[in-house]
């Protein structure tokens, strides 16, 4: 059994070893355990730091492509490897890294595919009153869209089984925390949780200037996720809603008319007709979106195969198990 702990950085010489200090050297169960550090385009010696505190891996990026890709490359780079277990930490030391074995333990137990650390938001004193809100908030959407129960959905310090890296596809730029659990939750994928206390706050976030352009890339992240898997759920609920509102104009024109005043109401019909085509517009996506989304399924599935065909078939993970049931 192999994990691979990778580590996202950008200008992080400073913290990096502290995250190195912390790493566990033994995790029951496990076998290897090697590093990977991912340079997001750093001006400072992140790069030599790295390579200086021994780590297994290096990927570099020419300029910074955000925390998206560099996961993306992570998680291909610990397939390459034949890593059974990606475990995502920070380089800014914000997440425990002793916790790592805990948070790989109901992988390895064959219990889930995904598990995802509860940094418990509420007690994290450096969370203002309102972000702590919003984080809540925040997960409580993620969970409606992915049909799943998790505390703290945004969290990054996760463990990923090789088998679900297989079926995970990040199409998104600014972050992969919630498209995966969306993902994940639409691909019936075994999901725990763990709680964590998180380490004192060593800087400000790279991943945004303030919590509102936060708030608004989370959104747009969880609404394309949200129509890619169930646009039915989206399109199919607007065009009734419109087409419902269009039909009353009409009803009432209807009303009117059998008593006998049909005349001055053109822009109640007019009105109604607007929305009625709103609601053909709406239908009409629909039936694009849902033939996209089956495309998406079959290139899913091919993209799959050809990681199979690429890093071979995982040696654990529920997801493998499952299918050699089938088999």
């Amino acid at each position: 059994m192999k994990v691979i702990i990778q580590i996202p950085c950008l200008d992080e010489e400073a913290t990096l070893p502290l995250v190195f200090a912390t790493i566990p050297t033994h995790i029951p169960g496990v076998d290897t355990i090697e590093t990977l550090v991912i340079d997001d385009g750093s001006s400072d010696r992140t790069a030599d730091v790295a390579r200086e505190l021994g780590v297994t891996h290096l990927i570099r990026h020419s300029r910074p492509l955000g925390l998206a890709r560099s996961f993306r490359d992570g998680a291909d780079s610990a397939l390459r490897h034949r890593a059974d277990i990606l475990v995502n930490t920070d380089g800014d030391n914000q997440y425990p890294q002793e916790r790592i074995g805990d948070l790989v333990a109901p992988i390895i137990a064959g219990r889930a595919d995904i598990v995802v650390a509860d940094r418990q938001t509420a007690t994290i004193a450096h969370f203002s009153p309102f972000k702590r809100r919003m984080q809540s908030f925040g997960s409580a959407v993620v969970n409606r869209a992915a049909s799943t129960d998790l505390p703290d959905a945004a969290s990054g310090f996760r463990a990923y089984s090789a088998a679900s890296l297989m079926r995970l596809n990040i199409v998104t730029e600014f972050s992969y925390c919630m498209e995966t659990i969306i993902q994940a939750g639409h691909k019936r994928l075994a999901i725990e949780s763990v709680p964590v206390v998180t380490n004192d706050k060593t800087r400000e976030s790279r991943l945004f200037t303030s919590i509102w352009q936060h708030m608004a890339k989370s959104a747009s992240a969880i609404v394309r996720s949200f129509i890619m898997f169930k646009p039915h759920r989206v399109f199919g609920v607007f065009g009734t809603a419109l087409l419902l509102l269009g039909l009353v104009p009409f009803v009432r024109f209807l009303i009117l008319a059998a008593m006998g005043d049909s005349g001055g109401h053109i822009q109640s019909l007019i009105f109604g007709t607007t929305l009625l085509i709103g609601a053909l517009f709406c239908y009409a996506l629909l039936i694009i979106a849902d033939l996209q989304r089956t495309n998406r399924v079959l290139l899913e599935e091919t993209i799959e195969q050809l990681r199979l065909l690429r890093f071979g078939p995982p040696s654990s993970g529920i997801v493998a198990d499952e299918r050699e049931k089938r088999s």
